[in-house]
């Protein structure tokens, strides 16, 4: 009788055990909250004396000695929607900065992406990456490639366009396009997918296009190059936005001149 009762023991609390670990199991899915399929928070910014809006909080950086976010990129496609056709790394789930500019900018190098950039933001002394956006032209990365910097994902504040009230840093969405365009133009990879994020980003975050501005249209610089279009940019982005369906932000609406040119006259 003890020979066949100790086993019978041991086996019966095994199966106890088991029971516990997938009870616990089961109440802890059960109490998982579920996943979140929305787009990002708008934060509603406030007013300070004169008009002149409150700068969003800044995010919580991660502890030191914690590995960056690598960039992530995706290949120029379709034009912006609200449903589907949007890469996820464009929608970040953390709170979202009280973006008004987005800012074009150049790289003034041959070659380059945002691995490469970022270590010389960082040999500079800056903590990371000081663009949002970085669009390849076929070097680093494949042409007109766009990759997703380590801000992006935190809605954290740019490092691209410092000014006196650093307004196009706290609420200026940076994009750089790698190339030298004071000596040669963008291709056509990259063109197509800076206007597909600007439309994305315009009415993502309502944007108008006035918004929409080159670094030398906010401080004294030749940056994002002399054969870059910030004009041509705004249409193509509004043109995306049209044959998607979506509504222009407003403010600014298409002007028509008299020689036919569509034109937005920047107002940063």
């Amino acid at each position: 009788m003890a020979k066949w009762f100790f086993p019978l023991v041991v086996l019966s609390l095994l199966s106890l055990v088991g029971c516990a670990t997938q009870s616990t199991q089961s109440t802890i899915v059960a109490n998982m909250p579920p996943p979140n399929f929305g787009g990002p928070v708008m934060q509603e910014g406030g007013v300070a004396d004169g008009g002149a809006s409150v700068a969003s909080a800044p995010q919580a950086l991660p502890s030191e000695g914690t590995a960056p976010d690598a960039p992530r990129s995706v290949s120029p496609g379709a034009p912006a929607k609200s449903h589907g056709g949007v890469p996820a790394d464009w929608t970040p789930l953390a709170r979202a900065n009280s973006w008004q500019y987005i800012v074009i900018h150049h790289s003034a190098t041959p070659t380059g992406g945002a691995a490469a950039f970022d270590k010389m933001h960082k040999a500079k002394g800056w903590d990371e990456l000081g663009y949002h956006f970085v669009i390849g032209n076929g070097t680093d990365t494949r042409d007109g490639q766009i990759e997703v910097g380590s801000r992006w994902p935190k809605q954290k504040w740019g490092a691209h366009t410092k000014t006196p009230d650093n307004r196009y840093n706290e609420h200026g969405i940076g994009i750089c396009l790698v190339g030298n365009f004071d000596v040669s133009h963008p291709t056509d990879a990259q063109l197509k997918s800076v206007a597909r994020l600007v439309s994305f980003l315009m009415k993502t975050y309502k944007i108008p296009a006035s918004g929409v501005v080159g670094h030398r249209d906010c401080k004294s610089t030749d940056c994002p190059g002399k054969y870059v279009n910030i004009n041509k940019v705004r249409q193509l982005s509004m043109q995306m936005l049209a044959d998607a369906g979506e509504a222009i932000p407003p403010e600014v609406r298409p002007v028509q001149l008299a020689g036919g040119e569509m034109l937005h006259e920047a107002k940063p």
